[in-house]
């Protein structure tokens, strides 16, 4: 997640997009193929998709930070809205200075799960939208704080979520009440405007990345359920946001927002396999559902074109 610009970022994306503009193939590397684009999404409504899910049937439930919503998408088709999370009096967010909602994970009974940010402590923490049911909060979080990334382990019914601001990641019962602080540490902190982004559970491992630090970081779950050491898994990334592994054992598919998609592998080294050629516009997260990946665009730092690609993952 990162919503600052700059007139250099800027002039660097209008020059991006100009050569995307003039060509003729794609710049998808391998593992990834085919990329298009399967849904556009309205800025003008704020419908800039922040982070996504994906359940059996292929369909994705992404949120829309600023629009305060919920949605679930099936390729090609409108985004049909699930939930509107209320509006604060007054927004004080850090960092963003407006409601933002962040991160989603979904169970296998549909419930959903997001993080909401307002600053303030009547709304700031996790949300719950049940099938059917109306959105309410289950988990207060600190309002000065930013929750941003957000994970469902379904064997003990815990949820872990990133604080970009605090540099944290807090854990709760699935089923609501206090927040703890998990982990902490340097790796997990900001040093200019977001720490602790994106964030995965892996063989038995809290997965997460540091947007400032441009790193991948991997905190195994000892027996008693405490975190175990920070591992730095991957560097040289700037710009990091949510990310998602690919089956192929530590191998996963990094979303940064300088709009590109890198593939980490287990050693840490990295390459680029989507690019603006491709029609990515601030790419924020990933999913992967058997063949295909998912890659939702908010146009936080190019201004035009939110919308969700979709590639074909080689086996």
């Amino acid at each position: 997640m990162r919503v600052r610009t700059s007139l250099t970022t800027l002039a660097a994306t209008a020059v991006l997009l100009a050569s995307a503009a003039t060509a003729t193939a794609t710049a998808a590397a391998q593992p990834l193929s085919a990329p298009h684009i399967t849904n556009h999404f309205q800025l003008a409504a704020s419908q800039q998709p922040e982070n996504i899910t994906v359940d059996r049937t292929g369909a994705a439930y992404l949120t829309f930070s600023f629009a305060r919503q919920i949605v679930r998408v099936t390729p090609g088709s409108r985004p049909h809205v699930l939930a509107t999370l209320p509006a604060p009096a007054k927004a004080n967010t850090p960092n963003l200075g407006k409601a933002f909602v962040g991160g989603i994970a979904r169970a296998d009974d549909g419930t959903l799960y997001v993080t909401y940010a307002t600053g303030t402590a009547d709304l700031t923490g996790v949300w719950v939208v049940r099938p059917g049911g109306r959105p309410h909060r289950i988990a207060a979080l600190p309002a000065d704080g930013l929750p941003n990334g957000l994970a469902l382990d379904q064997h003990t019914d815990k949820l872990y979520v990133t604080d970009s601001v605090h540099g944290v990641i807090y854990r709760l019962p699935a089923c609501g009440g206090k927040a703890t602080v998990w982990a902490k540490g340097t790796q997990l902190e900001p040093t200019t405007f977001a720490g602790a982004n994106g964030l995965k559970l892996h063989n038995g491992s809290v997965w997460a990345t540091n947007l400032d630090r441009g790193t991948v970081l991997r905190i195994p779950v000892t027996a008693k359920g405490t975190a175990g050491k920070i591992q730095v898994r991957a560097t040289g990334m700037p710009s990091i946001d949510d990310f998602a592994f690919t089956g192929h054992g530590d191998t996963l598919l990094a979303a940064r927002d300088d709009n590109q998609v890198d593939l980490v592998r287990p050693d840490g080294t990295h390459t680029t396999v989507l690019t603006p050629a491709d029609g990515l516009q601030t790419p924020t997260s990933i999913a992967v559902h058997g063949s295909k990946v998912y890659v939702p665009s908010a146009a936080y730092m190019t201004g035009q074109d939110p919308n969700l690609l979709i590639a074909r993952l080689g086996r």
